[in-house]
């Protein structure tokens, strides 16, 4: 926790509370043509919080996107901190490691930063969901152009909201 300074603390905080509001005021559900009737882009924070600052805050961004959606859960799957929280914290892990790979090429590195963490999200969320036993293997098929469309609009948000802030903040791989 040593490497967790000031700048770091201030922005998982930030992001996270925008996972928050994100949820709690609908923002973070856009209309989409699928089974659910709405894409999520509340796992957006948490991959920039990866990008701009490192698994460290992109996981303790994730950790608060989880605990919200453990506290105020909706849809088939119950309060469950594995199958809400873990994938969750995960997405910022897996956002940091995938543009620390590529950001010498920022467009590209955000780009897949963006897939590689809905990925985590969707494949998590539903994956363990699943494997618990709160989903029917078979009824995973009806979430795949939800994922598509939440793959799409995460990837365009990810790439053009990394440029803007990379004017204020230094990003660093």
């Amino acid at each position: 926790m040593k490497n967790l300074s000031t700048q770091k603390l201030v922005v998982a905080g930030l992001l996270g509370a925008v996972c928050i509001v994100m949820g709690m005021t609908g923002l973070g559900m856009i209309p989409a043509p699928t089974p659910s009737g709405r894409a999520t882009v509340m796992h957006i924070p948490v991959i920039l919080a990866g990008i701009l600052e490192g698994p460290l805050v992109g996981g303790l961004t994730g950790l608060i996107f989880g605990v919200y959606s453990f506290l105020t859960p909706s849809g088939l799957i119950p309060a469950d901190p594995i199958v809400r929280i873990l994938p969750r914290i995960l997405i910022g892990l897996t956002s940091a490691w995938t543009f620390r790979a590529l950001y010498k090429r920022q467009s590209l590195a955000a780009a897949l930063a963006g897939i590689v963490g809905t990925m985590t999200n969707t494949i998590g969320f539903l994956g363990l969901g699943t494997l618990i036993g709160y989903l029917p293997p078979e009824t995973l098929v009806l979430f795949i152009p939800q994922f598509l469309a939440e793959l799409l609009v995460a990837t365009i948000l990810v790439v053009v909201l990394t440029k803007a802030l990379a004017r204020y903040i230094n990003i660093k791989g």
